[in-house]
């Protein structure tokens, strides 16, 4: 019964996913195409997109908003947002 496994994309999207870190930071600006300078609690500047997620249930993101930004191992300049503290 090969439909009730997971998929190989599947698994590998789990596998990325459980590499990246989750770090908080604040919204320095708004750029084009849904990115942001977001200021890390590290005092580190990255450029972060927004989730999928959050576009879905059009979470709006303005500067001075603190955000939770998941970074990839691999990049540390970039990240995303993936989210919007009340």
């Amino acid at each position: 019964m090969s439909h009730l496994r997971p998929s190989r994309t599947r698994l590998l999207h789990l596998a990325r996913k459980e590499e990246a870190f989750e770090v908080e930071g604040t919204v320095t600006q708004a750029l084009a195409n849904t990115r942001f300078r977001v200021q890390l609690e590290t005092g580190t500047e990255v450029m972060a997109h927004v989730a999928g997620r959050m576009r879905k249930h059009f979470i709006r993101i303005v500067p001075g908003d603190k955000v939770r930004v998941e970074l990839s191992p691999y990049d540390l300049s970039k990240g995303r947002i993936v989210f919007r503290e009340r």
